[in-house]
């Protein structure tokens, strides 16, 4: 039995959270640009979620916009699919099933941008999401007569140019608009492009106007693993279990954030499903999960990753698993990574709660996050995500921070690598080889041909095109960086770790 809205009264499975018919003919409210996992596993999610507790009371229109892959299944299924939630939360293992109701309708930009742009007649469709990837919030100069236009600042031009039109640019037919491409300041950086296209389209004055002043385009941040679709086996196993085939089925971990930023009330109405889930978060500044995310999670991530691959483990799970490694990555985030973060910014139940979480997040049992995948441009990670941790600390602390040291010390040894005869670099460990991903692999291979580790580690700290200053000028930095790596060539990982917390 295929999902579907005819076979819902059929599903019956246990613990399956199925929406009632009224879910099922909400008015259209949303138009999205995007049919990907994250956007199924994170917005919609909350949209359907709101839904079937009667508060927003809207579902999603959803534009997709590439040529690659097919609606067919969204068509088959009534644009129904089952959202898996499995991992921990506080601790405790969670495993739910809901069966998403939010999306309406899947439209094909290529073949229905005349449908698209109807959309825009609808006064109660207020909000428009986004995930494009990184590369979809640019500028491409072109006519957004184009049917469709190419890029998606100039699709989204072309919907509020349609939209300003058809409601003579009253200011309540302005639209909330929540990009969620991981690019700082995204939405600021789509209105920009949106205006900078307008003129050159030479739209006039008057709707340029309402585009900057009707329109709230937010800055948003999104944090949740969702993988995608499930392997044979568990998509198998898990239709076995609910009763019914899926082939739109998503699996996520529990965590969820959505931060918002805007100032605007009337924002915050439309924006209604956020009372339903603490995971989306309504604020005039975002800076503070952007830089708690950065730090704790994104900064743990990096300090951790060459030390387990030295230490032959191959997914963050396996390493949670060891008593050893997770004591590290819990009292690196806890002892030396909080102190630093919590201010008037950041409170320090704000920094546990959050660390906390991470813990649950990096011991799901059913995310395989591969270690080597984590250190791809492992040298920009660490130029961004941690040297400023490093750097704090150093300022304000006359204590060295070991587990940091550790950590930066595990992402050098990690770079001592052999140069392949197809010009590749390569780190082999045990009976493991893995390629290593990073625009700084031949700098850092060069200077591990010096002859003593010091003069190495001496070269490397001092190289400007990497840290974009002369880390040498941190004397107490290198000298522990050296007696770091002589602990590494006396001491295996466990060892050195298990002296780390008394």
């Amino acid at each position: 039995m295929l999902l579907s809205v005819e076979n819902l009264k059929s599903t019956n499975a246990a613990g399956v959270s199925i929406p009632s018919a009224e879910n099922l003919i909400l008015p259209e409210r949303v138009l999205q640009f995007g049919t990907g996992v994250l956007l199924r596993g994170l917005p919609d999610f909350y949209i359907d979620e709101a839904n079937k507790k009667g508060i927003f009371n809207g579902r999603v229109v959803v534009v997709k916009s590439t040529d690659t892959g097919s609606t067919e299944a969204f068509e088959q299924q009534d644009n129904l699919y089952t959202i898996l939630i499995r991992g921990f939360e506080n601790g405790v293992k969670i495993k739910t099933n809901s069966i998403n109701a939010s999306i309406s309708r899947v439209l094909t930009a290529q073949t229905q941008w005349e449908t698209i742009l109807t959309c825009a007649e609808n006064p109660l469709l207020q909000i428009v999401l986004s995930n494009t990837t990184e590369v979809g919030i640019s500028l491409t100069l072109e006519s957004i007569e184009n049917n469709p236009p190419v890029s998606f600042p100039g699709k989204l031009l072309a919907f509020l140019y349609k939209r300003y039109q058809y409601f003579k640019g009253t200011a309540d037919a302005g639209m909330v608009i929540v990009p969620t491409e991981l690019i700082s300041n995204n939405g600021t950086l789509l209105k920009s492009i949106v205006i900078e296209l307008a003129q050159y389209n030479k739209l006039d004055d008057a709707f340029i106007a309402w585009l900057n002043d009707s329109n709230d385009f937010c800055n948003s941040l999104v944090d949740r693993i969702v993988p995608g679709m499930l392997a044979a086996t568990e998509k198998a196993a898990a239709e076995k279990e609910l009763g019914y085939i899926d082939n739109l089925m998503i699996m996520s971990e529990p965590y969820s954030l959505w931060a918002i930023e805007t100032s605007k009330e009337s924002s915050k109405s439309i924006l209604s499903f956020s009372q339903v889930n603490e995971g989306v978060k309504l604020t005039n500044d975002i800076q503070k999960f952007k830089e708690i995310k950065l730090r704790l999670l994104n900064a743990t991530h990096t300090f951790s990753c060459g030390l387990a691959i030295l230490a032959g483990f191959h997914t963050v799970r396996e390493a949670m698993d060891a008593n050893y490694f997770r004591n590290y990555v819990t009292d690196l985030m806890l002892q030396e990574i909080k102190p630093l973060l919590v201010g008037s910014l950041i409170s320090e139940q704000d920094a546990t709660a959050f660390a906390n979480n991470v813990i649950d997040r990096f011991r799901n049992p059913f995310i395989e996050h591969k270690w080597i995948n984590i250190s791809a441009q492992f040298s920009l990670k660490m130029v961004m995500r941690n040297l400023p941790l490093i750097k704090k600390h150093y300022a304000s602390n006359l204590q060295e921070p070991t587990l940091m040291l550790v950590g930066f010390t595990a992402y050098i040894l990690f770079m001592q690598s052999v140069k392949t005869s197809e010009g590749f670099y390569e780190r082999s460990i045990g009976a493991n080889t893995y390629a290593i991903t990073d625009e700084k692999a031949a700098l850092l291979h060069q200077y591990w041909q010096l002859p003593i580790i010091s003069v190495s580690i001496a070269a490397i700290l001092s190289d400007t095109s990497i840290w974009g200053e002369d880390l040498l000028q941190m004397p107490r930095f290198y000298a522990d960086l050296v007696k770091m790596a002589a602990n590494f060539k006396n001491n295996n990982i466990e060892q050195i770790l298990g002296t780390l917390r008394p």
